[in-house]
């Protein structure tokens, strides 16, 4: 356990001084990494723990995006007030929206929350103090270490929190959703609370996420505040590093990011299809991640992937 932490101390350690020996096109693949890695936490508390694919919380993100833009251009807050503002309408947001929709269930729950991005954006595109099809501009500022440790704070806690969860009362009740809804009603577990709670968890992480990365590009619009294709990322970098888990999304974040940005530097087609060969060999060969293939495949060795094709009836 103490050779555990201290490793751990040491990664967090060599990762938060990249701002200082790293260069600038280092420095920026981190930022945006790092919001990634975050986003896919978010999605995990929801998706990984409690089972329900959402494809939704790229609205949360957006919500904090322009909660923050419009704090810091129409109102002149300073970046961490106007973040906390984006927060906060991201968590408002979740609890007055989550309600309704999470008594819906599979499919249903996904569709629903798969039109939120699109319905929110033509919202947004028509407010005047949200700049509407033009966008905002915020304030420049140079300081990319801001925004790099700004976003590994941001994953640390994000971390924390599904730490917390995997080990808590609150963690259980989300796995029995997960594993049998119903039964879990039949003993007591209060569902939809969980759910909600659940649901506004991954929502202030996604706003935190929306703010930090709109004050870094430091312009927004419509179309890319609320962009669907987040959502997708989300899934599968989740997917891909072990949906449950503490580090699989973390751990999935980073090695796709890495893969892709190699790729769009070369060939953009390839990147995109890249995405969609791992959501097929995810879902084939590996659909509980990397977290899993380790200890799978000591007690099964090459029979831990024929295994899963059997499982899933593939």
């Amino acid at each position: 356990m103490i050779v555990r932490w201290g490793v751990g101390a040491a990664v967090l350690a060599l990762i938060a001084g990249v701002p200082w020996f790293g260069n600038e096109l280092l420095i920026q693949f981190g930022i945006n990494a790092l919001i990634v890695a975050s986003l896919a936490q978010s999605w995990n508390i929801l998706g990984g723990f409690s089972g329900y694919a959402s494809f939704g919380n790229s609205v949360f993100y957006g919500i904090g995006t322009y909660g923050t833009a419009i704090a810091m251009t129409e109102w002149g807050l300073p970046f961490w007030f106007g973040l906390t503002v984006g927060a906060v309408a991201a968590l408002v947001f979740a609890l007055l929206l989550g309600w309704p929709i999470l008594r819906l269930r599979g499919p249903y729950f996904a569709i629903v929350t798969l039109g939120l991005s699109a319905t929110m954006a033509a919202v947004i595109s028509n407010l005047d103090i949200a700049g509407r099809n033009n966008g905002l501009v915020l304030p420049l500022t140079r300081s990319d270490a801001l925004f790099y440790e700004s976003s590994l704070a941001l994953l640390v806690a994000a971390t924390a929190i599904v730490a917390w969860i995997a080990n808590s009362r609150f963690g259980m009740g989300l796995i029995a959703i997960r594993e049998d809804e119903d039964a879990a009603a039949t003993i007591g577990v209060n569902t939809t609370r969980l759910k909600l709670m659940a649901l506004a968890l991954s929502a202030l992480i996604a706003g935190v996420a929306g703010g930090i990365h709109a004050y870094w590009i430091t312009f927004i619009d419509p179309a890319s505040a609320f962009d669907i294709t987040l959502d997708v990322r989300m899934v599968i970098m989740t997917m891909f590093g072990g949906p449950g888990t503490i580090l699989g999304p973390v751990v999935g974040a980073f090695i796709l990011s890495a893969i892709y940005e190699v790729l769009a530097d070369t060939i953009s087609t390839a990147a995109i299809l890249f995405f969609g060969l791992v959501i097929l060999v995810a879902v084939m060969f590996l659909p509980r991640g990397l977290m899993d293939l380790g200890g799978g495949f000591r007690r099964l060795g090459w029979r831990y992937f024929t295994a899963n094709i059997r499982e899933n009836r593939l």
